[in-house]
């Protein structure tokens, strides 16, 4: 079986035709669409996360929110910029919302993507140290975040207070917690890194690196390189790998109103400038039920991945999002032996 999600940019702006016109209706029917996506059997429930722009921002009282109103279904992010992040805050932050879901927390981080701002990071105070790049801080931010929910000691005590000076790790812990980080990968080189790192894999519907090879063949090229670096440094269990994909499936008048002149406009890969280089961009698929199915049997990466996050045209309202996932599940997953 195939482990299926879906992935929420909460987009909100006041603009004709868009449901979700404010920040609390992208916060509030967030936590509504995990809800139905669990009733429905959908595995997982991710947020995307950005700053300086009108989308989902800080995460985890998002999340721990989903975690209130739901009981089984994965709850998780695709990505966190780590640029952006205290380290040990944000591990008690994650340590208390994978308590309040009793361990359902699946944290994506990232060294982040182009954005909105210029230096954004360093707006909250974040600089890269002398000689460092903003990928170097990511890593080592996630490094440190990475010790302190494994429960290492990160500050020493008071002795007036504790009666010894030995180290102090953050609280609460959540046990299992660490073993549940996954990082955003765009380029084979850091799909390696990752495995040698111990972390899954999440890669989305762009890679920062073009090769000329079609999309799903890339990243299929990336998770290989992964899954023999996590096997080639040792680490205990099983590598988990996700990807990402826009799938529209044509069902009702409603979404051919939507999505129908799109199904040709969107039905390949883009190659474009991104930070300075050449960057792949996957495409959309969007058609009838047995097309897709055909077509998604084709995408390497799809049938080499476990996981399948489902982007979501979150602006359209929980009701379309959640008949958007049923058809999904009904019509798509098991022509593909998913379900």
């Amino acid at each position: 079986m195939k482990h299926i999600g879906f992935l929420s940019f909460g987009h909100y702006q006041a603009v004709p035709g868009s449901l979700v016109r404010t920040a609390q209706d992208a916060l509030l029917q967030t936590v509504e669409l995990a809800v139905a996506a669990e009733e429905l059997g959908v595995d997982s429930a991710s947020v995307r996360v950005h700053h300086f722009a009108r989308q989902l921002a800080s995460p985890f009282p998002l999340l721990a929110a989903m975690a209130a109103r739901t009981s089984r279904i994965e709850l998780g992010t695709g990505v966190i910029d780590m640029r952006y992040e205290n380290p040990l805050y944000m591990a008690e932050e994650a340590a208390i919302t994978d308590l309040i879901s009793n361990g359902r927390l699946q944290l994506g981080l990232s060294r982040g993507s182009p954005e909105t701002a210029l230096r954004g990071a360093e707006a909250f105070g974040n600089v890269p140290a002398p000689g460092q790049s903003d990928a170097d801080d990511a890593r080592e931010r996630t490094a440190r975040f990475r010790l302190a929910i494994a429960g290492a000691g990160l500050a020493n005590a008071n002795p007036q207070f504790t009666g010894h000076n030995g180290p102090l790790s953050i609280e609460p812990q959540s046990p299992g917690l660490s073993e549940r980080i996954w990082w955003g990968s765009g380029t084979r080189a850091t799909a390696k890194w990752t495995g040698e790192q111990g972390m899954h894999l999440m890669s989305s519907t762009l890679l920062t690196e073009d090769t000329g090879v079609d999309f799903g063949d890339l990243q299929a090229e990336q998770i290989a390189i992964f899954r023999a670096a996590w096997a080639e440094a040792g680490h205990p269990g099983t590598p988990r790998v996700a990807v990402s994909r826009s799938i529209l499936p044509l069902v009702t008048d409603e979404d051919r109103r939507y999505f129908g002149l799109r199904a040709q406009a969107d039905n390949r890969d883009q190659v474009g400038h991104l930070d300075g280089g050449l960057a792949r961009f996957g495409k959309s698929y969007i058609g009838e039920p047995d097309a897709l199915v055909e077509q998604l049997a084709q995408d390497a990466a799809v049938q080499a991945a476990d996981t399948v996050h489902i982007t979501v045209p979150n602006q359209l309202g929980v009701d379309y999002n959640a008949r958007l996932l049923d058809s999904v599940l009904r019509f798509v997953a098991p022509g593909l032996g998913w379900r």
